[in-house]
């Protein structure tokens, strides 16, 4: 009797589990207000992944629906009130191409800088986004003189520009301590914006917990296992040819 009512339990967990199965892999060809809905309920649940797979079946099976006008936004906002700024530019990108007009074009470009600038918490890490966020800010101003975003978007490149003259004064730092002289002098002479004081600015301190492992961009406590080599020299440096 006993292994009967296991046998009867591990078929009626089976159908359970299988009938779960079937039922995610049944859901196709469904209105366009369905898969709104739940896009809208995923994000709700904070499971973005599983928005963007039910966005996908929205795109796939309603490409012309202005249910996805709306779905496109929510997602780029949603993922970047969550941090993850790559797939809201993703998004961003997608509604700019497809579906903004050009007020709504304005928004969404400022949002996609925006994206950018959040992802940069720490400024000496990423040397081509720094450049990235400074140009499309470029391009903004240029093209919206008169955008109510144009003072946050001063704002930011700002902020942007001398993130990367602490970046510059961090690789220069680094050739300097290998002997690559020429190499330091070119990136600490990288501060074209006449407008900034650079003797006036002081360079962000790195929190206790990041300086331990990271250093401060002139060493760390690991520095003395840095073997002194000309191997760590990336080929596509400056290097003066008599050194």
């Amino acid at each position: 009797m006993n292994k009967k009512l296991k046998l009867i339990s591990v078929i009626a967990v089976s159908m359970l589990l299988l009938s779960g199965c079937s039922k995610e892999i049944e859901e196709y060809n469904k209105p366009a207000m369905y898969w709104y809905s739940k896009i809208i309920d995923s994000i709700s649940d904070s499971n973005l992944d599983r928005a963007d797979d039910y966005y996908s079946s929205l795109q796939g099976e309603h490409i012309g629906s202005p249910l996805l006008v709306e779905a496109t936004l929510i997602l780029a906002i949603a993922h970047m009130d969550d941090e993850e700024y790559i797939l809201a530019e993703h998004f961003l990108n997608e509604y700019i191409k497809r579906y903004a007009n050009a007020n709504e074009k304005e928004s969404a470009e400022f949002m996609k800088i925006k994206a950018k600038f959040l992802a940069l918490p720490h400024p000496r890490r990423d040397q081509a986004l720094i450049k990235e966020a400074i140009e499309e800010g470029i391009k903004f101003k240029q093209s919206y003189p008169n955008s109510p975003y144009y003072n946050l978007v001063d704002h930011m490149m700002t902020k942007l520009y001398m993130g990367e003259a602490s970046l510059n004064e961090s690789i220069a730092d680094l050739y300097n301590r290998i002997d690559k002289y020429k190499s330091s002098d070119y990136y600490k002479n990288l501060k074209p914006q006449p407008w900034i004081n650079w003797e006036e600015v002081e360079g962000a301190e790195n929190p206790w917990y990041r300086a331990w492992f990271e250093g401060d961009g002139k060493g760390s406590w690991y520095g003395f296992l840095i073997p002194d080599t000309k191997s760590v020299v990336s080929r596509n440096s400056n290097v003066d040819e008599n050194e």
